[in-house]
């Protein structure tokens, strides 16, 4: 007996119905993106793995995906370096490309590469599949879609404030209540230079980012694992669990911070971003959050991250402002500001919370039953003049019994059915049945259309 397939861990299979759901989020978010006058780009979905290594910090490296390369990948290899069994090492030697860890990182690349072709500044947005080698678990998957919005070419942080009045518009759309928090890397710096671990940025942003994971004894445990001292841990708390409302943590953040100018311009950047919004009156909760730190090491200014309120996962959409990606690739001085929204995670709490319109997720509207050779022909004529304006129609290919037919219209959910019999033909009508209350209608083409239009 052939072994039952199956497919890797952390990756899915959608059906039809889940794939009109994930269009639905799709479009919704590209019709928001296009309002605010971003252009879509794509990219391939493997990278030269020089791209890839050393963008996303020491944990994400560990997560990237290698792919081998084809032909005779070991002559190059001495027997001694294959008997040492140096996985990473091995790794380097034959594996040249990498899938894709984010959409940032390779747009950063195509920036570069591109550069005579772009306008600048260049909005671009991209919805696109990525992969990394996580551990599954509920919302975290390893290949996801990532729905990104990016701003290249300028230090304005009125892209900021629009990144954030996107976001507010999407997920009021799709009726999903969350919190936008809002924090600034520079603010994490200053803190840093205040209790005087200014080398350890990187490792006090990492832990702290872990915090809702993993709670506060084990974020001051990690830090103490990685060097900083007792004395500075002790000084970071009261700071990442300031509480308030936004003014008043400004205001602390003002004096806590008066000793530092990369901490107090942190400051100054976040108020202009929360003020700016609070004139607009955003339909969600925002929130400045010091506990937000983005472990990603190429974000340097503000950084944001949305939770959703009505359901227990993870952030379902992330970004913030990177001033030194490009330069990484021999382009220096271009300042970008970005966002990525999590469609699995956003597929996953629109189910939760039932919130999929109706017709995004119906796909036929119309079934034409198949009576046989004479009614099929008329049939696709009117069928014809359905599809014409703009109604989803189909008819069943075989005339089979009415009972299989029927059954096939409930199974897709399909809300009307037209039947056409000998009668039918000689008035030039079709019989349209509402399959929710049962009630049969003789209706011309042009009623028929009429009726499915509304």
């Amino acid at each position: 007996m052939a072994a039952k397939p199956s497919i890797p861990k952390g990756t899915r299979d959608f059906s039809p119905v889940e794939m009109a759901k994930r269009n639905y989020i799709f479009n919704t978010i590209r019709d928001v993106y296009h309002l605010y006058g971003f252009q879509q780009i794509e990219t391939p979905a493997m990278e030269m793995l020089s791209t890839l290594m050393g963008k996303y910090g020491e944990e994400g490296d560990k997560l990237l995906f290698k792919i081998q390369n084809s032909g005779d990948y070991f002559s190059g290899l001495t027997d001694e370096e294959l008997l040492s069994r140096n996985a990473a090492k091995l790794a380097s030697k034959f594996c040249e490309k990498g899938l894709r860890y984010d959409l940032t990182v390779p747009f950063a690349r195509y920036v570069v590469m591109h550069r005579d072709e772009i306008t600048f500044p260049f909005k671009r947005y991209q919805i696109q599949p990525v992969w990394r080698a996580d551990r599954p678990q509920k919302g975290r998957y390893r290949e996801f879609y990532q729905c990104d919005a990016d701003v290249v070419g300028s230090d304005s942080l009125l892209n900021e404030v629009e990144l954030m009045q996107i976001v507010d518009t999407v997920f009021t759309r799709f009726g999903i209540r969350v919190c936008i928090k809002i924090n600034n890397r520079k603010i994490l710096t200053g803190i840093a230079e205040i209790i005087g671990e200014a080398d350890k940025i990187v490792d006090i942003t990492v832990a702290i980012d872990k915090l809702d994971k993993i709670g506060l004894d084990n974020v001051n445990a990690e830090l103490k694992e990685k060097g900083i001292s007792d004395e500075a841990i002790a000084k970071l708390q009261p700071i990442i669990l300031l509480s308030g409302t936004n003014e008043e943590k400004l205001a602390t953040l003002k004096e806590v911070l008066a000793g530092s100018e990369i901490g107090q311009k942190g400051v100054e950047e976040s108020e202009f971003i929360l003020k700016t919004l609070l004139a607009f009156g955003l339909k969600n909760e925002l929130e400045l959050d010091l506990t937000l730190a983005r472990g990603l090491n190429y974000y340097t200014g503000a950084i944001f991250e949305v939770k959703a309120l009505d359901v227990q996962i993870g952030s379902i959409t992330g970004g913030g402002r990177y001033d030194n990606l490009t330069g990484v690739f021999g382009m220096a001085g271009v300042s970008g500001v970005g966002i990525s929204f999590g469609a699995d995670r956003i597929f996953d709490v629109l189910n939760q919370l039932d919130l999929y319109p109706k017709e995004a997720v119906n796909s036929t509207q119309l079934l034409f039953i198949n009576f046989g050779e004479k009614e099929a022909a008329f049939s696709l004529n009117v069928l014809a003049q359905v599809r014409a304006e703009g109604i989803r129609a189909e008819i069943f290919p075989d005339s089979s019994k009415m009972k299989k037919q029927m059954g096939y219209a409930n199974a897709k959910n399909i809300p009307f059915v037209a039947l056409v019999g000998e009668n039918e033909m000689n008035e030039n009508k079709v019989t349209l049945k509402n399959m929710e209350t049962g009630e049969q209608t003789l209706v011309s083409a042009e009623e028929l259309i009429q009726t499915l239009k509304k």
